[in-house]
């Protein structure tokens, strides 16, 4: 008895199913293998780089900021919850905490609009005739980042959000350009985008993320890997409070010429000010 013969029809259709057979370029699986990174580094380096370059962007500002900080009306909003729960528990410490933790937001809820007066400010002095300089680039997130992207909109400008991959959900502000919003898995390429462009940074009161991108950059510029940005921090009595630097000179970490590495402004007024004279930057009228 004969076997039956192979359909090849049948066999060709398997074939181009295959794995195997999808080209690289396309195979997402095959991108995402563990030996694939050094190709989505290189990837993730260039698209952002090739977009701005077709967008005109020339140089940048970075806005830096905590994520859980609200606009005033917000945060007073989130204060008169945390006490009407606490009312009815008074003797909750989970609530006692929300409450103290809403006030002290509360306080630094005028920098949501100091942020947001910057993005407007910087903006609308130099993105006019076509140009894109001191363009407003922040994480791309919620808090005093959406506030620096809503005052260049505001503004009628472009602003930048790069946006990263987390566990948790997270989505970019509603605020940013969207021909320059951009995703990032990558921490390492994303902190490279933040600074390649850059002239300038303002830090306004954050956590963990503020503080390491700050940190990163002053390391930078005492090491003499990034030249001729200026470091502006929003609020003095916030980071002295949070960071005795004057404790690093006299234990001998720093030198005492590092303390110049970055400067104190209150309002967004004074930051631009800053910036722009340091860079010969024509103030508005």
């Amino acid at each position: 008895m004969k076997k039956p013969s192979k359909n090849p029809e049948k066999i060709t259709d398997a074939l181009m199913r295959s794995p195997a057979y999808r080209r690289a370029d396309q195979d997402i699986e095959f991108l995402n293998r563990d030996e694939l990174r050094p190709v989505r580094l290189q990837l993730e380096l260039l698209k952002p780089e090739l977009i701005q370059q077709e967008e005109g962007i020339r140089s940048t500002v970075v806005v830096f900021g905590s994520a859980r900080l609200t606009e005033p009306v917000e945060a007073q909003a989130r204060l008169n919850r945390a006490e009407a729960a606490l009312t009815k528990k008074p003797k909750d410490r989970a609530l006692q905490r929300a409450v103290e933790v809403a006030r002290r937001q509360l306080a630094l809820a005028p920098f949501y609009d100091e942020a947001r007066e910057f993005g407007r400010l910087v903006s609308s002095t130099c993105q006019i005739d076509g140009h894109c300089e001191f363009v407003v680039v922040t994480g791309g997130g919620p808090g005093i980042m959406e506030a620096a992207n809503r005052g260049a909109a505001e503004a009628g400008a472009k602003s930048i959000g790069l946006n990263i991959t987390l566990p948790h959900e997270q989505e970019p502000n509603a605020y940013i350009t969207p021909s320059l919003c951009f995703q990032f898995k990558y921490f390492a390429i994303r902190k490279m985008h933040f600074l390649l462009r850059a002239k300038a940074l303002v830090a306004f009161p954050g956590g963990f993320g503020t503080l390491d991108e700050l940190f990163e950059t002053l390391t930078l510029l005492q090491t003499g890997k990034v030249t001729g940005l200026t470091i502006v921090l929003m609020g003095k009595e916030f980071w002295e409070k949070l960071i005795n630097w004057p404790a690093l000179v006299e234990a001998g970490l720093i030198g005492e010429a590092d303390l110049q590495l970055f400067h104190y402004a209150e309002t967004a007024q004074e930051a631009w000010a800053l910036i722009s004279r340091n860079h010969g930057v024509a103030p508005p009228r």
